[in-house]
């Protein structure tokens, strides 16, 4: 008889204690979303809350004063009859295919030549991450010093050179080229640390058995570092379009889009149009215009990362 009860009692105490286990496992625990909570109230209220509110503006006029006016398309119409439109999204262009193609290599090359163990690496490291610390405000006013035509220090090491002085951010020809150069100066050292970490990711012992094979410099870059750097790859080159895609404050300290518009881009024509003429509608309707490109860029990267995968499987 004792058995039997025995027998009786220990599934329902089995069954208990699973019950138990899984309401624990269910248990919601809020204490990580109290951790999130101030990053999310940020985001919204600052990011995603206004980029919400740009949409809807995008289909109005208004100029910050009295009721917004619905236009409906009115203003995404506009853009196409806008030549300074026109000439923000060339210089915009051109400023994305000088820059992201310098930052990628020269941070590649840095990170490689960086990587390896020879006495100074740190110090290296260190100089040419510094430039990225910097507020850049004071890049724009320290190249803009630096850039000055006839009393800028690049002008006078050209000089020195036997080379004319060049009217960097004067002219026409020449002021976009000066803020790729600035650009480049201060931002190669954020894209080399994220190479640094991908490098060191890579398992040193490959390496060496592919130089144990025979393997020379050539081949364990093309054969180990770049395939196994791919996914590193891919996200510096996302952020570097998108960066050059959203460049504005050098480009306002430095030039303010003159001389007339050869360094106008989207981003300061959103703001001269929003800010300084104050058309937020059509402002917003160009800030979605921009919102537009940088997803098919991002659309189209990851689908070309997913089957450069694909294809190497």
């Amino acid at each position: 008889m004792v058995k039997e009860a025995t027998m009786r009692v220990l599934p329902r105490a089995r069954t208990t204690d699973t019950q138990q286990a899984a309401g624990q496992a269910w248990r919601f625990n809020a204490t990580p979303y109290w951790f999130v909570l101030p990053y999310l109230f940020f985001f919204v209220v600052f990011r995603l809350g206004p980029s919400i509110a740009g949409l809807g503006i995008s289909f109005t006029n208004w100029a910050a004063i009295g009721t917004p006016q619905w236009v409906g398309l009115a203003n995404f119409q506009a853009m196409t009859r806008d030549p300074r439109l026109a000439d923000a999204l060339r210089n915009t262009a051109i400023f994305s295919l000088v820059t992201v193609p310098l930052l990628i290599v020269l941070g590649l090359a840095l990170a490689l030549f960086l990587n390896r163990q020879k006495p100074g690496r740190a110090l290296g490291r260190v100089a040419v991450f510094t430039p990225y610390v910097i507020m850049s405000t004071v890049v724009g006013v320290l190249w803009t010093w630096l850039l000055d035509k006839d009393f800028g220090l690049v002008n006078l090491a050209l000089s020195s050179f036997g080379l004319g002085k060049v009217p960097w951010l004067v002219s026409q020809d020449w002021a976009l080229l000066g803020i790729v150069l600035t650009t480049v100066w201060w931002t190669v050292g954020y894209n080399m640390v994220l190479f640094l970490a991908g490098l060191q990711d890579i398992p040193a012992e490959l390496y060496e058995a592919a130089r144990i094979d025979g393997a020379d410099s050539l081949g364990l870059f093309r054969h180990i570092t770049i395939p196994l750097l791919a996914p590193t790859l891919f996200l510096v080159l996302m952020l570097t379009i998108i960066n050059s895609f959203q460049v504005f404050d050098l480009v306002f300290v430095m030039t303010s889009g003159g001389p007339g518009t050869a360094t106008l881009t989207l981003v300061q024509y959103i703001y001269t149009t929003g800010f300084q003429f104050l058309k937020f509608g059509y402002g917003s309707a160009i800030a979605v215009l921009l919102f537009v490109i940088l997803v098919v860029f991002a659309v189209v990267q990851t689908r070309a990362y997913r089957r450069g995968l694909s294809g190497a499987q």
